[in-house]
């Protein structure tokens, strides 16, 4: 694919074409659904630069990388899945799903490995990586509750993009910690009221 023109004026009215050339209006659900997943993706590049700026262990910055790479492209393959309605899906068209989430679970469970056992929530902050995992897992999980709300309207969305984007927001949250704790950034923890003497 080739792209030699950035504007098009086709949407000047409000309207914008899905893949296949239907044209739904720019507020549509299904446009709302693949925007949001898009803001996810932005977030998790920013993620991403931060901690390729990181003067860390160079192993785990090279961990990290490789983790954010490969879902920064599932997002693509997930939002290219959510502007695709069924009756334009074309054979061996790549949907995100089963392999994806075994392998967001796999890093899930590695990376709790390293982890001490949480006793307290998190408030999003600390240094830049983890602080933009935390907005990236907001995000998420606003993406989740725009894609159940397409699946309401079109069934044959099918359960693959929930169910990743279900298990990314967990592992948005693991590779948080773990960010932290690998690049050496603070985490900030809740204060139960009561438990701080002012």
């Amino acid at each position: 694919m080739r792209i030699t023109k950035v504007y098009t004026r086709t949407g000047d009215k409000g309207s914008t074409g899905l893949v296949g050339g239907d044209r739904v209006k720019k507020n549509h659900i299904r446009i709302e659904s693949y925007g949001t997943v898009d803001e996810l993706n932005a977030a998790v590049g920013l993620a991403r630069t931060w901690n390729k700026r990181s003067k860390a262990d160079p192993n785990a910055v090279a961990r990290l990388d490789a983790m954010f790479h490969r879902v920064q492209n599932d997002l693509f393959n997930l939002g290219a899945d959510l502007a695709t309605p069924a009756g334009s899906r074309w054979e061996g068209m790549y949907r995100v799903g089963g392999a994806d989430v075994d392998q967001l679970e796999a890093w899930i469970d590695a990376l709790n490995e390293d982890l001490p056992p949480l006793k307290e929530f998190i408030l999003p902050g600390g240094g830049p990586v983890g602080a933009f995992l935390h907005q990236a897992r907001t995000i998420c999980r606003r993406a989740e509750r725009v894609t159940i709300t397409l699946m309401d309207q079109d069934d044959e969305v099918g359960s693959g993009p929930m169910r990743y984007l279900n298990r990314l927001s967990d592992f948005l949250f693991v590779v948080g910690r773990w960010a932290a704790r690998s690049l050496e950034e603070p985490e900030f923890l809740w204060e139960r009221p009561g438990t701080k003497e002012s």
